[in-house]
């Protein structure tokens, strides 16, 4: 699933096609919503929230959207053909741009004031402009029988990590995945890491996180499942985490991130 560094660039996307323009085409291809039009309003912002995409429109509306695992926006000069088949989900276009979300997870149209219905629950964002660090810490400490890689991963924490920035979070603060939250003294550190991580990373489509360029060097322990630590030499370990149906691939170096803690 997209992590909330791609979502924040889909906004900064759709923004610059669609903000302060007026919508000439709007077209639902969603059941609930495939008679609502927005012809004619302007579009006021589109702002990301952890993974959800919400874009206000002129009357007090807002069209908030996920993308879930396979969905995107695609911005193309208005008129351009789109793409076949049914993957359309929503189309929004002014004179000038055409923004076509294929494949979206989500798509609702709702009063502004119901946006908290899809973002209200979520925790801190790790690129919002109300970033709180001590709220994040505050939630990550509520369970502290939980793995630290499942509480991570918990959006209602701290929104927008996901399985590769947590890997990477994790391995630079040497913790294992599977140490409780409980047993963490410095939870701050993990995450100051990730805001930093996925804060210097918010405007590249290619993810560094060793400071490395080089092809095959660019993470510590995400995709390199098999292969020698960057650190130590030893096997990196893959698995999964999480209660079925939602377990989720987890990356580590048992090495250099010790189940228990050490002095």
């Amino acid at each position: 699933m997209p992590e909330g560094d791609v979502v924040y660039r889909a906004a900064r996307r759709l923004g610059l096609a669609l903000d302060g323009r007026v919508l000439t085409r709007s077209d639902f291809r969603v059941p609930r919503h495939a008679t609502a039009d927005l012809t004619g309003r302007t579009v006021l912002e589109t702002v990301s929230r952890g993974k959800h995409l919400l874009t206000r429109v002129e009357g007090g509306l807002t069209v908030h959207t996920h993308l879930r695992m396979e969905g995107s926006w695609q911005i193309s000069p208005a008129g351009r053909r789109l793409p076949p088949g049914d993957v359309i989900r929503l189309v929004l276009a002014n004179a000038e741009w055409q923004a076509a979300g294929v494949r979206l997870g989500m798509v609702d149209l709702v009063p502004v004031n119901e946006e908290t219905r899809f973002v209200g629950h979520l925790g801190p964002d790790l690129l919002g402009a109300d970033w709180d660090e001590a709220e994040a810490v505050r939630r990550l400490a509520r369970k502290p029988e939980t793995s630290i890689g499942e509480a991570l991963l918990d959006q209602r924490n701290l929104a927008g990590i996901g399985t590769i920035y947590r890997a990477e979070t994790l391995f630079l603060a040497k913790v294992s995945p599977w140490r409780p939250v409980g047993m963490i003294e410095d939870l701050g550190t993990i995450v100051t890491l990730a805001h930093r991580l996925m804060d210097a990373n918010k405007e590249r489509p290619s993810r560094v996180t060793t400071g490395d360029l080089r092809p095959g060097r660019g993470t510590w322990v995400y995709g390199r499942a098999g292969r020698p630590c960057l650190r130590c030499g030893r096997r990196i370990s893959r698995g999964e985490m999480g209660a079925q149906p939602q377990e989720r691939l987890i990356i580590w170096c048992g090495h250099c991130q010790p189940e228990e803690p050490t002095d």
